[in-house]
């Protein structure tokens, strides 16, 4: 059931979101070759500490519980990405994904970062990626409802020559980080049943992720990281928005950097 919110309970998630940018802000910041994916992950965890916000991952069940407060994926990473040991590398793209509960509303934000310099290839990646999320943004109060803007967008993807990963969809978030409605990225006329009113209360976390090859994916040993099963590079954009009389309001606004890159 999709549980729409008022303007008091949106001005709340604003202030989760709020922590959530700021993560980022650190992220970006600490962004470097030879930096591990486990510091970058220890430097959130004491953020959200600091500010009082309760991290959304750390312990998510699954097969094993998540054991860290962020997913940290490098190039052909889709997603769910285990921070560890793994240093950071020039010419890596880095997507980070966290969220935090902040006096009992959440908000959850996920940015592919470029490292150094990029190729030719990651650097239409990336911008393709980021195109992808701020075109489901400014379609929302075009268009009646969630497939409209959907099939949008992922044309504009395909036009572009890259795929939408199709295994993993958004979300509602709010008292709790996955709510419902779903909110996939690629829709067909057999989904209609799912599709949904795009109204004012409505919050959804939009999360396209754009691979440069094939959408196929695979999990990894650890039961968590996700990867394309080609290996081809993959970008992974995400803001918590929220639908309002006058418009959509980006909950996380200030997450991520423009993927404007110097190419090697």
């Amino acid at each position: 059931m999709i549980v729409l919110k008022t303007p008091d309970e949106i001005e709340l998630m604003r202030l989760a979101g709020e922590v959530v940018a700021d993560a980022h802000h650190l992220i970006e910041e600490m962004l470097a070759p030879g930096v591990t994916t486990a510091e970058l992950d220890a430097a959130v965890e004491a953020l959200f500490n600091e500010r009082g916000a309760t991290p959304l991952f750390k312990g998510y069940p699954g097969e094993v519980p998540f054991p860290a407060v962020s997913c940290i994926s490098v190039n052909e990473e889709v997603v769910h990405g285990i921070p560890g040991e793994r240093t950071i590398c020039e010419g890596d793209i880095v997507s980070f994904d966290t969220g935090c509960r902040l006096n009992g509303w959440c908000a959850d934000a996920a940015w592919t970062y470029p490292v150094g310099k990029m190729d030719a290839a990651k650097a239409d990646l990336l911008r393709v990626g980021e195109a992808a999320l701020w075109s489901s943004i400014n379609e929302l109060p075009r268009q009646a409802t969630w497939f409209e803007v959907a099939r949008i967008v992922s044309q504009q993807v395909s036009r572009a020559g890259f795929c939408l990963i199709e295994d993993f969809v958004g979300h509602g978030i709010g008292r709790e980080m996955h709510e419902d409605p779903q909110v996939p990225s690629v829709v067909d006329g057999e989904e209609a049943e799912t599709d949904f009113a795009l109204e004012p209360g409505l919050v959804l976390a939009i999360e396209p992720m754009v691979t440069a090859g094939t959408p196929d994916v695979v999990l990894c040993d650890d039961y968590w990281t996700v990867e394309t099963e080609d290996f081809s590079p993959c970008v992974h954009f995400e803001h918590s928005i929220a639908m309002t009389d006058d418009g959509p309001v980006v909950l996380t606004a200030g997450v991520g950097r423009p993927c404007t890159t110097n190419q090697g």
